[in-house]
């Protein structure tokens, strides 16, 4: 892998500034108005695959917004990564909270500030420039197909039909995602493990009309009111599910595995202060590292209802709404909680309000064994770059579409990830370490190097 290397170490700068103009592109998948920008995205990764030595590029329509789908085949009898991504990003509400413009990348304190430079162009983008080296070098040791979407950040909706239809041409050995964390710039991970999403929208309707709240107050039931009830009584005292059967399903993990999990650096003075926070704070009997990794949660995302405008206006509301996600572990089906929480809500609605339950989308956990060549590969890359070996943590956050690979392709991810926790994900002020972008497209090519060799 020296040209490869060489080729990278040379090429740094120009890889950075290709990175800044794909950034500049507000691929918001959310919201139409964006939707020719998201096109835009996908044609410009078309564009950089294809002069990274990608054949077979091609835009594939979808009801939604664009799959862009590339490979490079130099041998049928070596094994096949397929490199995952997307290329759609998170709106970047609320504006005020940034500190400069979110389609406007700056370079500060070693950092890319802009939406998505995280979560996942910035890793994303790592693959096509490792591929580039690599090709350039004439050291890509197996095959290699790349799967980039515009729909991660709603669901991938159409994503699954895809899998099914060009189930053929998909046909790999392992896919390779970076859309994930490592514990520390010093301390290399990879992630083992993922939870599951339901996530639904709530509404809460009392009478026809916004009514005046002095005429009115105290004779009917304010939807706001019973929707803060409401959702308060979803938790008890000690932060645990309070909807029957929530629990049912969840996996015990050993202690030997606890154990192991809290043995990973972790600060909680440094964790407090970073998000200027008072004490954590979750379900009792666990752990922060545990309530964030092997535990189920419910959490309020959004929440809105009559006037929020300037100044006061005394109305009681017609209606209230909720956003509310939960991501579930091992064994839970988000089929199943999301119709578990449907029916527990409903029955919950005190008198004079009606509520409607508005499942969005959902997906399912996974977990990756270390004791197959596709981790101990990812592991000896990590090792090569960091200098350490890596250690196997599970992640909070969801990627459905781990489970949806191993379902219709019959194939293991490997999460080699290479941001941060503290990187603002989802946030304003999202950013992403030049280290890390640069880290991990030197780490890649070594994934493809000693993947290739455990194979054989």
């Amino acid at each position: 892998m020296k040209a490869t290397q060489d080729y990278i170490h040379s090429h740094k700068d120009e890889m950075v500034d290709e990175l800044i103009e794909f950034l500049k592109i507000p691929s918001v998948s959310a919201d139409q108005k964006y939707k020719g920008d998201v096109r835009r995205a996908a044609e410009w990764v078309s564009k950089q695959l294809t002069e990274a030595g990608g054949q077979n590029v091609e835009i594939m329509e979808t009801p939604g917004h664009p799959i862009v789908y590339g490979d490079r085949i130099i041998d049928a009898s070596l094994p096949t990564v397929l490199v995952y991504g997307h290329y759609d990003v998170q709106p970047p509400d609320p504006m005020e909270l940034w500190d400069s413009p979110p389609f406007e990348p700056v370079i500060k304190d070693g950092n890319i500030y802009a939406r998505g430079a995280c979560d996942d162009k910035g890793q994303m983008y790592m693959h096509v420039k490792a591929f580039q080296a690599m090709m350039s070098a004439g050291e890509l040791p197996c095959n290699v197909k790349f799967v980039f979407e515009g729909e991660e950040e709603v669901g991938s909706d159409n994503l699954e039909d895809f899998l099914r239809d060009q189930q053929d041409r998909l046909r790999c050995d392992v896919v390779l995602v970076s859309d994930t964390s490592i514990i520390a710039n010093d301390t290399p991970s990879i992630t083992v493990g993922l939870r599951g999403l339901s996530y639904v929208e709530v509404e809460v309707t009392g009478p026809n009309r916004d009514l005046h709240s002095g005429t009115y107050g105290g004779a009917v039931a304010n939807p706001i009111n019973a929707l803060c009830e409401m959702i308060a009584s979803l938790k008890d005292d000690d932060g645990h599910i309070t909807i029957p059967g929530f629990y049912d399903k969840v996996q015990t993990v050993s202690t030997a595995d606890r154990k192991a999990m809290n043995d990973a650096p972790w600060d909680r003075d440094e964790y407090e202060r970073d998000l200027d926070i008072a004490t954590v704070a979750g379900e009792k009997g666990y752990t922060t590292l545990e309530r964030a990794s092997i535990r189920p949660t419910l959490d309020v995302n959004g929440m809105w209802g009559g006037y929020t405008g300037e100044g006061a206006k005394t109305v009681l509301p017609s209606k209230a709404y909720a956003k509310i996600s939960m991501r579930l572990v091992p064994d839970q089906s988000s089929d199943e909680i999301t119709e578990m929480f449907k029916k527990h809500f409903e029955s919950i609605a005190p008198d004079g309000v009606r509520v409607e339950v508005k499942p969005h989308h959902g997906g399912e956990a996974a977990v990756t064994p270390t004791d197959t060549p596709e981790y101990q590969a990812a592991a000896l890359a990590m090792e090569e770059t960091f200098g350490r070996k890596p250690i196997p943590a599970r992640g909070g956050g969801s990627i459905p579409i781990v489970a949806l690979f191993e379902s219709i392709l019959g194939v293991k991810t490997v999460l080699m990830g290479f941001g941060l926790d503290s990187d603002n994900i989802h946030s304003p002020n999202e950013k992403y370490g030049i280290f890390n972008f640069h880290r991990g497209i030197e780490t890649i090519p070594y994934f493809y190097h000693h993947y290739s060799k455990l194979k054989a």
